[in-house]
């Protein structure tokens, strides 16, 4: 009985002896190290909130005038030959003319931001004040089967002036810390000071009775449009000028979009770099659009 019992406690002692030092094992080291988890990324900026600013930079305007001098060409060649025979109305094409100058205005929006996307609405205000002017000027004559030679002259000039323009646009942005690049889209409205004159003339003798008299014929000579007339000389007569001349000031709608993008100085200041572009739809025959490169920063509140 002592021989069993004796090898029992042997391998109890044992056990207990392994069980403590187990016990004072760290198991830290089995498990390996802990980690912390890894934290939420810190948004470096929020882009959401008010912000005003101002803005400068160059803005290049092409104005086009096509068809801004027919109606005042009809005023006076509805009822004449000049008309019926040539179409003098559709005649005067002054070229377009791009002008360009500094522009400068102010900006105010409000964003919302979701995660990395930047959702937003912004006006603007852009002063530029330049003016274009185009001209042109042409001569036709025939003679027609009755014998009658006929002239039409017509000269006349354009102007337009781009006063100032404002914007109301949607942005999309999307935001890579401190930088944000951004598209916008929306409606403009403009004020806009047009000019338009036109010289006319349209005047014309019986060719067949002129020759007659140069012949040693005596023939009257009809005429028409002339403000005096020689029978024996009709080419050096003085014919009739006809003026016609308006200006209006007109508020005139259209379409921008642009693309620009921001940076953030502080959470606060930022600084913007832009291109924009507006089309305005035609007015009294005059078509603008506008080209802008600018600069700008603004204050978020």
């Amino acid at each position: 009985m002592r021989t069993v019992t004796f090898p029992l406690l042997a391998v109890l002692g044992l056990c207990g002896v392994n069980s403590a030092r187990a016990a004072d094992l760290d198991y830290d080291y089995l498990r390996g190290a802990d980690y912390d988890p890894v934290p939420a990324p810190i948004r470096v900026v929020d882009w959401s909130g008010l912000y005003v600013g101002g803005h400068g930079g160059y803005t290049s305007a092409a104005l086009g005038s096509k068809g801004a001098l027919q109606p005042l060409i009809f005023r006076d060649s509805h009822n004449t030959t000049g008309e019926s025979d040539f179409s003098a109305s559709t005649l005067l094409s002054p070229a377009s003319k791009r002008v360009g100058a500094a522009s400068f205005g102010a900006f105010a929006g409000y964003n919302v931001q979701f995660d990395q996307f930047v959702f937003g609405v912004e006006a603007d205000y852009t002063y530029f004040g330049k003016m274009g002017v185009s001209s042109d000027s042409i001569g036709r004559s025939q003679t027609t089967a009755a014998g009658v030679y006929e002239v039409v002259n017509l000269g006349g000039a354009t102007a337009t002036r781009v006063n100032d323009y404002g914007t109301l646009r949607a942005r999309i942005g999307y935001a890579f810390e401190n930088f944000m690049p951004y598209v916008t889209g929306g409606v403009a409205i403009g004020r806009a000071r047009i000019a338009d004159s036109t010289v006319y003339r349209n005047y014309g003798f019986n060719l067949t009775a002129y020759n007659a008299n140069l012949a040693g014929t005596p023939t009257a000579v009809n005429s028409f449009g002339y403000t005096s007339f020689d029978q024996s000389a009709p080419y050096s007569g003085t014919p009739f000028t006809s003026i016609q001349a308006q200006s209006r000031t007109k508020v005139v709608a259209g379409m921008a979009g642009g693309v620009g993008i921001e940076y953030a100085i502080t959470p606060n200041i930022l600084l913007r770099a832009e291109y924009q572009y507006v089309l305005f739809s035609d007015f009294d025959g005059h078509k603008v659009n506008l080209n802008t490169v600018r600069a700008g920063a603004a204050v978020k509140f």
